[in-house]
């Protein structure tokens, strides 16, 4: 689905949320995919290319609107990741608004009330996380004819396939649960939500992804990312050898045990030579201080997405990973670099007893889904 124009001799209007780095990534690559290329960035010779800010923001593209507004988590990580992705975005020509959306009892209400003119003129809206409370509550307010989902990792798969059966929408971690009074109050918000997100006669709908996408509901545009913006703009990478490891948050969203998980790193480290390990944004610092200490590795807080910091390199010539969103994105962000990716998968045996029924055969299917990938047996708990 291509961008339409707006009146005539009028450009496009198109606003973005995003909460975390991968959407605000993803949410650059769609726009470079239909065409919606901003100003050129700076091409001083002093600055390098992979490096380079613009101290103020650029003016949208001409004939093709484009506002990311950032709904600020308050993860520390998270939030610093996003605000060097909201320089690429700026360097790229888009305006950025930045929401202190979390900052405080009255702040959700400040960034509804002073969203709610733009939400309304909005002839598109792209979203990088429906199951967002924040995200659904504001479709409430919008008027627009077409709304895209970019990717937020394997959460997407779900979001597609719950859209297809008529499900509502939960994470797939918390699948299998019951709701709890929160998710009672939001219930309708929710519904609403879905509605709007199921195609119709005078809304089309589009997802952007990187993922594998099999249950494709009716009248669902599909749209593959290919990461061709971040290998036009990165790379290709000085290759190491020997072997990095991805972290994951499974332990942090309760799915994995910590002390099988730390055992599955060691051992998958010694297997493999692994040196360095690449920390999700997410994961616990007490536990990374675990992981340093017991296994040696070098722990990495990337201040950029993964697909990024391997694409600008060094990176290892083997990249491990368990079942996670990079098993699917980093083949492509690599391609032609020769770096292989391995994943192991995760042993029913790792899952907490709090875990969703669903865990394991999700995350088989992250796996077995996955294209151009090593994939590795459990490894034994060392």
């Amino acid at each position: 689905m291509s961008p339409r124009a707006g009146q005539p001799g009028q450009p496009s209007y198109t606003l973005a949320f995003v909460e975390s780095p991968v959407q605000l990534l993803n949410v650059l690559e769609w726009a470079h995919l239909h065409g919606l290329h901003g100003a050129e960035p700076d091409t001083s010779p002093s600055v390098p290319a992979q490096l380079r800010r613009t101290v103020v923001s650029a003016p949208p593209p001409s004939g093709a609107e484009l506002m990311v507004v950032v709904l600020s988590p308050t993860d520390p990580m998270t939030r610093g990741q996003l605000r060097r992705m909201a320089d690429l975005a700026r360097d790229e020509g888009y305006r950025v608004r930045w929401e202190e959306a979390r900052g405080g009892t009255t702040a959700p209400f400040h960034t509804i009330g002073g969203l709610a003119g733009a939400l309304r003129r909005a002839e598109r809206i792209v979203m990088g996380d429906p199951f967002s409370r924040y995200v659904q509550l504001l479709l409430t307010i919008t008027r627009a004819r077409d709304l895209v989902v970019v990717d937020d990792g394997t959460a997407t798969m779900e979001f597609v396939a719950q859209l297809a059966r008529g499900e509502r929408l939960v994470r797939w971690h918390r699948k299998g649960g019951r709701p709890g009074p929160r998710d009672l109050l939001f219930a309708p918000v929710s519904s609403s939500a879905r509605r709007r997100l199921t195609p119709s006669a005078r809304r089309r709908v589009e997802v952007f992804s990187s993922m594998p996408v099999t249950e494709i509901p009716d009248g669902v545009t599909v749209t593959a990312n290919e990461f061709t913006w971040t290998r036009a703009r990165f790379g290709p990478p000085r290759i190491i050898k020997g072997a990095d490891m991805v972290g994951t948050s499974l332990v942090e969203t309760g799915v994995v045990d910590g002390d099988r998980y730390l055992s599955a790193v060691r051992g998958l480290a010694r297997t493999h030579g692994a040196t360095r390990y690449f920390a999700h944004r997410r994961e616990a610092v007490d536990k990374l201080h675990r992981l340093a200490a017991q296994t040696g590795l070098e722990i990495v807080r990337p201040d950029l997405p993964l697909e990024l910091i391997a694409r600008r390199g060094p990176i290892g010539r083997t990249v491990l990973s368990f079942p996670s969103t990079v098993v699917h994105t980093l083949p492509l962000a690599l391609a032609g670099t020769g770096v292989r990716v391995a994943v192991c998968d995760v042993d029913p045996s790792w899952l907490t007893e709090t875990a969703s029924p669903r865990a394991q055969g999700f995350l088989s299917g992250v796996t077995g889904t996955a294209r151009d990938v090593h994939r590795l047996a459990a490894v034994g708990l060392a």
